[in-house]
């Protein structure tokens, strides 16, 4: 991989006294899906929150080749850098469409993902687009906060479990639509749970134990690996 848009070095990150991370590397090149698995509690959700800068961290996230620590979450976002939470934040008392004009990013003249091309992606919500966004289903607002952030206009979208829950035919929906997202050029950087989704549309994985990385490679290298598999990511 040449220079890589996202490069992660000896990140550690903390809630409160609590050490969580404990000197993570990994990186990401353009247009590249790149899935962090490892079992719940392992850290996975707070490496994306640190790389934000929502919890407290040391170490370097060079976004673009440029130092992200000691920047606020909402000037990372305005590098560029694209970020879903698992707890879908939708906008309860809001419409779809007043949900995703909020994605927008102030003063931008152009977007890759214009609001009538979003609709397009994901049908559902443009017959939506005027029901308050605290009906939707849980895939609908699944769908809802990636599409919100890909008006932003983000060079690189972090996910978090955005299948957990979802029926099958909404995963496969799901697993789509990051192509779609990648094929555009956007990477992603994708926290799962689901082997089956990580394996089918990554390039590269992590796998990640106790805070730190404990593997890396491509979805045929951790398949041969079953030591890995077993030790850190089947229950």
């Amino acid at each position: 991989m040449s220079t890589p848009l996202l490069d992660v070095k000896g990140l550690h990150a903390y809630y409160g006294k609590s050490h969580i991370l404990h000197g993570v590397d990994l990186s990401i090149g353009a247009g590249e899906i790149v899935c962090l698995l490892g079992r719940n509690g392992v850290g996975r959700s707070t490496t994306l929150k640190a790389i934000m800068g929502d919890v407290d961290r040391k170490g370097s996230v060079r976004f673009r080749g440029e130092e992200m620590i000691g920047l606020p979450p909402h000037r990372i976002a305005r590098k560029g850098l694209g970020y879903v939470p698992e707890n879908r934040d939708v906008f309860t008392a809001l419409t779809v469409r007043e949900n995703l004009i909020l994605g927008q990013k102030a003063g931008a003249q152009s977007t890759r993902w214009p609001m009538d091309e979003v609709f397009d992606l994901f049908p559902r919500l443009r017959e939506r687009a005027d029901t308050q966004a605290g009906v939707l289903s849980g895939g609908e607002q699944q769908m809802l906060t990636i599409c919100r952030t890909l008006i932003g206009d983000p060079d690189l979208i972090m996910i978090d479990e955005p299948t957990e829950g979802l029926a099958p035919k909404v995963v496969q929906q799901v697993a789509e639509l990051l192509l779609r997202i990648a094929a555009k050029g956007i990477a992603i950087l994708l926290v799962e749970q689901k082997l089956t989704i990580a394996f089918d549309i990554s390039h590269r994985l992590y796998v990640m134990g106790h805070g730190e990385i404990i593997f890396e490679g491509k979805p045929a290298d951790l398949s041969a690996n079953e030591r890995i598999r077993k030790e850190w990511l089947e229950v």
